[in-house]
Parts: structure tokens; C-alpha cells; sequence
């Protein structure tokens, strides 16, 4: 089992910056790429970022391209989401997520869901 520790979340005005972390333990071992997800109140559960474990691969949902940056540090078992510019709609909690790069997972597949997730952490912006 993988496990997933978020943080970094809180609130801020719109325009600001938020880093958030993601710590993995666990058996770790082997490859995977790592992401974020975001699910506010009333809405379904959006991809916002997903990094390949070498970190050459990355996606972004149109709505946070420009604005937010993924990251990783292997040698930490860390993933990165630099939030910049934020906006009231970014508002959301935000999960970490993680698969194994394997085919048909969803490190080659957004159709599939990752394996591992874990607790959130919010994100809040004003205006």
C-alpha cells in the first residue's frame, strides 16, 4: 500500500499563491507518476495535474494551464502543485493522487482512476 499525505492548503484572495505538498510512504517502491485532483461542494471531482515519474510528462485541465505547476522531488517521495493567480472558482479540496505506471493505469489513461489517494486538503480563495 501506498499512503498519501497532503498539505500546504488554506485560505488566500484571489491573485495570490498557494503551494501544496504531497508526501508518499509506503511500499513505494517501482514507478509512478503522481497528480492532483480538486472536488468542490456540488460539483463532480476534477483532474487538475499529473506528472510521470521522471517528471517529462506532465497534464494540465484547461482551466489551470498557465496559472498552476506541477513538480516532484523523488529523492523526497514529494509531489508539488504550484497554485499562482488564484481565482474564487480554484476553490476546492484538493487531493493528492498516485498510480503505478503500468499500462491501462492511469499514468496512460485519464478514462482510469489512480490507485492511491489521499486525505485532501482545502483550498479556499476570496474575493
Amino acid at each position: 500500500q501506498v499512503q498519501l499525505a497532503e498539505s500546504g492548503g488554506g485560505s488566500v484572495q484571489a491573485g495570490g499563491s498557494l503551494r501544496l505538498s504531497c508526501v508518499a510512504s509506503g511500499d513505494i517502491s517501482g514507478t509512478y507518476c503522481m497528480g492532483w485532483f480538486r472536488q468542490a461542494p456540488g460539483k463532480e471531482r476534477e483532474a487538475v495535474a499529473r506528472i510521470s515519474n521522471g517528471g517529462g510528462g506532465t497534464y494540465y485541465a484547461d482551466s489551470v494551464k498557465g496559472r498552476f505547476t506541477i513538480s516532484r522531488d523523488n529523492a523526497k517521495n514529494t509531489v508539488y502543485l504550484q497554485m499562482n493567480t488564484l481565482k474564487p472558482e480554484d476553490t476546492a479540496m484538493y487531493y493528492c493522487a498516485a498510480d503505478r505506471s503500468l499500462l491501462f493505469s492511469w499514468c496512460y489513461s485519464r478514462a482510469n482512476s489512480p490507485t492511491y489517494w489521499g486525505q485532501g486538503t482545502q483550498v479556499t480563495v476570496s474575493l
